[in-house]
Parts: C-alpha cells; structure tokens; sequence
C-alpha cells in the first residue's frame, strides 16, 4: 500500500479545485453579500437556504446542520470518501499527478476504488458506442431510427450497443487493465458458475450520468425475444457509485437548463428524454427504474432553489422573467390507470415540492416519444405548457369516474375524493380544494368538509403550512427544528443529524448566554482577520494578547491563530491560510472558523480590479483554477478602516482592564515608591488608550 499523498500535491490540488464549481454542480448557488453565496444543503432537507460557500476563502458552511469545511470536505461528505479518496478524485478531475510518501509515484497506488470505478464505466461507454455501428448492432439502429433519433441524436445522447455473447465486455475491459472485481463492483459484470461475464447483453444502452457529466450506470433495452432476462428495460444494479433513489437520467445535459428557467419536466423513459431535449423541452429528466421518490425530489429543489421576498416563502408556480411558462414541476405521467397511481404516489412528497407541481398528459395517452413520432416537436412543446397542477389531475380524474347528476353519484365522488383531499397536508391549500371539488360535485361544503376531516383523521394527516414565513436557519435554526432522532432513526448514524442534535442541545442550554458589545467586536474582529488578514495591521497584531478576549472560544481561537505562525505573510494562497488556520484550531474549532468565514461583514462590497478587490467565482464553468491559489488579497481602504476600529477596541478594552487591576491594586499600597511607580504606569497606559483613539478616529489609520 502506498503512503501518504505529499503534502505539495495535496496543495496543488487544493489550489486548482474550484469550490464554486464543484459546489455548483448540485447546488444552485445566489449571490448573497461580498463574495459569499448561498442555496440549499446538500447534506440535509431543507426549504430555506441556511448554506454558505465563500469561494475566494475556499470553504463552506452550513447554519443549519452545522457542517462545514473546505473543498475536500466537501468531496469526502458529498461522496461518502475519506481525505485521501477526496485528494484523489480532485486530482483525477484536474489531471494533478499524485506522488506518495513510500514510491515514486502514481504507478505504486491505482486510484481510489471511487476513481477506478468511474474510470471502468467511461472505458465501458465508450466500448458501447463503438458497438453501435457494428453490423450485429442493427437491431439497436432500427430501434433507435424506428423513433426517429438520428445518427448524430444518438451520439449528442450516447447511445450504445452492448453486444450479445457472454464476455465482451469483460475481456475488452481487461484488456484495459480492469480487474474483474472492479467489474463487479460497478455493475458492468455478474459472476456465474462460469465465470464473471457481461451484465448488459444484446441491449441498447444508455449512459446515466451525474450533473457534472461522469458515467455512474447505465440503462439497457431489450432487443431480442430469446434475452434471458425478461424484463424490457434493465438499469445498473446499486453500487458505491449508483444509487437508482439518488439518480436523473439527463441530469448532465438539463441541469443548466433547469437552474435558468427553474423548471424541470419528469418523464418515464430514455426515449422520452431524448424526444424532449429534441422538441425543444431541454429540461427533460427521468428516473432509472423506480418511481419519482424523496431523494429525487431533493436534487430537483436544490436545481430550482425557491425564492425568498423578504419573511416570505414564495412557494407555488412564480413567473420567470423573460419565459413563457412559470417556475414549476411538470410529471408527464400517462392518463391511464398506471399514471394516475404514479400521481398519487407523488403525494408523499412534501407540501412545497408538491405546490410547483404540475402533470401534462397527451390525448390517446401517448409518451412524449410517442407524441413527437405521431405530430411533431411542436405538439411536445404544447404538452408541456398545457400542463395542470398534480392536486387538480388527480381529483379531478377521481370525480369524473362518477356521473354526478344522480346523488348516488355524487356521495360516490364525495367518498372517493375526501382521502384524496385529505392527504393534502398543506392547510391553506387543503381548505380551497375542499371547496373547489363541493363546487364540482355539486354538493353542499359542509357535506365534503366532514368527509375529509374523517379521513384526514383515519389517516392520521400531518399538519403543514407550506406557505408559512420561514427565518433563515441561524446557530441552531434549522437544528432547533429536527426532531431528536430523526424520527426515530440513530442520529448518530447520519453526521448531519448529529450535528443539528448538538447545535440543538446547544441552543436550548440556559446557563451560558452572550450577546453584548464585548461578544460582537471580538466576533467581527475574528471574522474579519480569517476573511481579510491583510486588513489587519501587524503592529498593533502583535500588541494583542489573550487577556484582550474575554469570550472562551475566541481566547481559544487566539491560541490558534498564534500556533498556525499568527498573521499570514501577503503572498500566502487563499486556500492555504484557511488551512493552516484549521489545521491548528482542530475539530473543536474548524466549525468556528467556517462560520466566521462565510460571516458577512458590515461593509460595502468591494469593487473589483486591482485595488484590493474580492473577485467573486465564475457563474459557471472553471475558471482557470480554484479562487484558493490566489495569494491573499489586498484589503479595501473601508476593511482597513473597520479592522483598526475593532483592534482598537480590543486593545482599549485590554488597557481598560489592565488600568483597573493597577488601581484596585495601589488602594491597597501604602505610600511610596512601588505606588508612584504604579501610578506611573497608570498615566503611560491612559495616554497610551487615548493616542490609540486618535490614531483610528482621528488620523483615519489605514
């Protein structure tokens, strides 16, 4: 086993990884104050963005889990890896040759089993797509052509052809320098009592991908009667890497799509997908083999990121500027029995998902496939847009099963629409579809009222106002609300619950509170100096001492700084300072340190150039190396000025305290010499507090 990866290629890495970028490809990230954005945790269920990236800073926070770090942190939390495995996976994705303690070099150590599993579903796709133009492939084609995919709409979404026969795919992988447990282990390779041999045999392929683009699976269509599995559509089996709850056929090519217009479309199929892209519907996604679940819901609201009006949620469809069709959620469920239970099954989502959502569904129920084989790009288009709000589809085809001018047919649509109506967990919305469905049934409110309100009971509804006002998550905001054990599950099992638990904990304890002008200067000053070191001014640095903190975490906070070597020089890389800083505060204070990070500053923004500016990451896109390589910026002539202020009032304070142990000491002297000398020292530090005064207010030190 190799050693340890070098510490020079760990910062080289460290200096190329753009967090923006990385943290973007799963978070729609806004603009919130200098230099900092901000969006929805990917590491807890949230409705209001409580995580923070400062990207120049090369680090993130969350308030409401309490998470945090820097870009490998990232990595190891969002990809369930260790430091080494995140090092390795930024390296690979930015072409850095690793060296390791104990070898010469990247020969001794193959990759993280994350990376060679990635590296065999690449080699995979590409074998697939060289198979589709082969002569045994025609099936596929025909299949392909009979849908009216060209050759080139084949290639734009990677179709492929795995060939019949027993090891294809196994032997041309070997051949890479796979081993056959890495076969298994992606996916691509079951074991049989002769041998390991291809999973994926005389099938059409479809690669599935991340929102970054990296093959995780694949799905495969049936293409002839004697396949010994039965099944038409068959999809990677769960690996490290798939996960078929966690993953968006086309989340690759729609995402961007979806984070502009805040609009996804959720169909059934691989073809559907592509018909979409094709009709002009690019943000068209699917779900590999099981149905539209929680977790999917998650990755969508993160895409879509709802937006905030002051205290209040917007939840619900919102016009988008610029766009014909507002921000929602379109299921292109089918019209049949099959679709409407996949409707009902999109009821266990939760209330501020289901309030965007919308289904379209085709006359003569045909897919959108189907729909553009038979009348065009155009009518895939209108589908979309004619789309109706998933609570309308779904009462509405319950009502109109019953022939509502007898009144057994109208108690017939009572019974069978209060459960529906019931399951609606939102209050607001709950009350006006009771009252729009009486109006459709033709029945008296009260009569359908006491209906729902049974079976709300019988199902033991939980309560929700999707639209209620929502605070951001603050120190224990968003903890203050998970229930202890997470309903009911080991919080220990999970670190973001275990972090919300002691925020939690935390937060309701009584016998430790501080929020006084002594607390919020050492706060600023602390936040300032890891934000803006060079803004701090060395001299009177170096004047300071632990006696000028009076909170416990930022005397311990002091401790680190002075244990990382104290003030960074000015050509210290971002990413470096932060680092060190952390490295030296241990896990008891890199949450500290990330909090205070992405902590804004009651300053104005800094105008970007060459005078000191903080120039924020790219919107998309890397852009020539992380922020993190950049030496330490320079500080503003209004940084400059707030950081002398609160040194100045830290070491006010400090000449304040010390003048009062001198004075209650020289009561206590008898007269003479140490008295006077006493006094003595009293004038030089009085001076001394008022010198400083007028440095900073007065000569405006910057």
């Amino acid at each position: 086993m190799a050693g340890m990866i070098k510490k020079e290629d760990v910062e080289k890495v460290r200096a190329a990884a753009d967090l923006y970028d990385i943290v973007s490809a799963s978070v729609t990230l806004k603009p919130s104050g200098t230099g900092t954005y901000v969006g929805l945790c990917p590491f807890h269920d949230e409705k209001t963005p409580s995580f923070s990236v400062r990207p120049s800073l090369g680090v993130w926070h969350c308030f409401g889990c309490g998470l945090g770090g820097d870009v490998f942190g990232y990595v190891e939390q969002q990809e369930n890896i260790d430091f080494r495995e995140a090092v390795e996976v930024l390296a690979d994705r930015y072409h850095i040759e690793l060296h390791y303690e104990s070898g010469s070099g990247r020969n001794e150590h193959t990759g993280s089993k994350r990376a060679r599993l990635l590296e065999a579903n690449e080699e995979a796709q590409r074998f697939f797509v060289s198979q589709i133009m082969s002569k045994e492939a025609l099936a596929a084609r025909k299949l392909l052509g009979g849908r009216n995919f060209s050759q080139a709409d084949c290639e734009r979404f990677g179709c492929g052809y795995a060939p019949q026969g027993w090891d294809n795919l196994v032997r041309h992988l070997a051949s890479k320098g796979f081993t056959q447990q890495e076969m298994l282990d992606a996916g691509l390779a079951r074991r049989g009592q002769r041998g390991v041999y291809d999973y994926f045999r005389g099938r059409v392929t479809w690669p599935i991908r991340d929102s970054t683009g990296r093959t995780l699976g694949f799905g495969a269509r049936k293409l002839y009667e004697d396949d010994a599995i039965a099944a038409k559509y068959i999809n990677t089996p769960d690996t490290q890497l798939y996960r078929k709850t966690q993953v968006l056929y086309g989340i690759d090519l729609a995402k961007a799509a979806i984070v502009k217009k805040r609009q996804v479309v959720i169909v059934e199929g691989y073809t559907d997908v592509m018909a979409c892209h094709l009709a002009g519907v690019d943000t068209a996604i699917a779900t590999c083999g099981t149905a539209f679940g929680a977790e999917h819901a998650k990755i969508v609201r993160r895409l879509i990121a709802d937006d905030s009006l002051g205290a209040i949620q917007l939840i619900g469809p919102l016009k988008v500027e610029g766009q014909a069709l507002s921000s929602r959620i379109v299921f292109t469920f089918d019209g049949d029995a099959a679709g409407q239970k996949a409707a009902l099954h999109a009821f266990g989502l939760d209330s501020a998902f289901l309030s965007q959502t919308f289904v379209a569904v085709a006359d003569d129920n045909l897919d959108p496939c189907d729909l553009r084989i038979e009348r065009g790009n155009e009518a895939v288009r209108s589908l979309i847009e004619r789309a109706k709000p998933l609570y309308d589809f779904v009462i509405d085809a319950a009502i109109g099963r019953f022939d509502t001018t007898f009144t057994t047919g109208q108690m017939g649509a009572v019974k069978a629409v209060a459960p529906l109506i019931a399951q609606i967990r939102d209050r607001s919305l709950h009350d006006l579809y009771t009252r729009k469905a009486a109006r459709r049934v033709g029945v008296d409110l009260d009569v359908l009222q006491r209906e729902v309100a049974n079976e709300r009971r019988r199902l033991n509804v939980r309560d929700e106002d999707a639209y209620a006002s929502k605070r951001r998550c603050g120190a224990a905001g968003a903890a203050s609300r998970e229930p202890r054990g997470e309903s009911g599950r080991n919080p220990y099992a999970n670190p973001a619950a275990r972090k919300a638990l002691e925020r939690r904990d935390a937060n309701e304890q009584t016998y430790y509170r501080i929020d006084d002008a002594v607390f919020i200067c050492e706060q600023q000053f602390m936040a300032t100096l890891i934000q803006v070191p060079r803004a701090i001014d060395r001299g009177w640095f170096g004047q300071l001492t632990l006696s000028n903190f009076m909170t416990p975490v930022f005397r311990s906070l002091f401790q680190a700084i002075a244990a990382a070597g104290g003030l960074p020089s000015d050509d210290t890389p971002q990413g470096l300072w932060m680092h060190n800083l952390t490295k030296a505060g241990g896990p008891l204070l890199e949450p500290v340190i990330n909090e205070l990070a992405v902590m804004p500053l009651p300053l104005p923004a800094p105008e970007h150039g060459d005078d000191g500016a903080e120039v924020p990451a790219p919107a998309g896109g890397i852009g020539g190396g992380g922020a993190a390589a950049v030496q330490l910026r320079p500080a503003t002539p209004a940084e400059r000025q707030y950081a002398s202020e609160l040194l100045a009032r830290l070491l006010d304070m400090g000449f304040m305290r010390r003048i009062g142990a001198a004075k209650r000491k020289m009561a206590m002297l008898p007269d003479g010499e140490e008295k006077i000398a006493l006094l003595g020292q009293i004038t030089q530090m009085e001076t001394a507090r008022k010198d400083l005064q007028a440095q900073v207010y007065g000569n405006n030190v910057g």
